[in-house]
């Protein structure tokens, strides 16, 4: 690699913003094994590939008992989301603080959702890094806030 090669990979390399994170690829997840999680957002990450969240979930998290009987949308992509609803269990792991991943902001405004302010509660079904190994990152199929119910892999059909 010569000097000028060298110089431009220290100047891209000083391009990337501090805070940034690794991001994980879908195939990473286990979509076998629906998660539930609720909780109150502690941060709040607005941006692309993904918005995110921070919930901090209570240490005695249980499931709701209408979980499997609440309606789901309609998505441009073929989920079953009443079996994933009937399917969802908590999480193996105890952690207090997880990382969801929500869906691109071009998705997130198609569904219309407004965005989520830190301190709100909301709660989510999706998928967890297989095994629940590594992090304790859930991405998001659906997303329930302020009453509503938004699915996240695809468009509003």
């Amino acid at each position: 690699m010569t000097h000028l090669q060298r110089r431009h990979v220290l100047l891209a390399a000083s391009a990337v913003p501090l805070g940034v994170h690794a991001h994980h690829g879908w195939s990473s997840f286990d979509p076998e094994r629906p998660i539930y999680l609720e909780g109150k957002v502690l941060k709040v990450r607005w941006q692309n590939p993904h918005a995110e969240l921070e919930l901090e979930i209570p240490a005695e998290l249980k499931l709701p008992v209408d979980l499997a009987q609440r309606v789901v949308p309609a998505q441009t992509s073929p989920v079953d989301g009443k079996a994933l609803l009937a399917k969802a269990v908590l999480p193996n792991r105890k952690d207090r603080r997880w990382e969801v991943e929500l869906a691109p902001l071009t998705r997130m405004q198609a569904w219309q959702v407004q965005e989520i302010k830190t301190g709100a509660v909301v709660s989510v079904v999706g998928f967890t890094l297989r095994e629940e190994k590594g992090d304790a990152v859930l991405r998001a199929e659906y997303l329930f806030v302020d009453g509503k119910t938004y699915g996240l892999r695809s468009s509003p059909a």
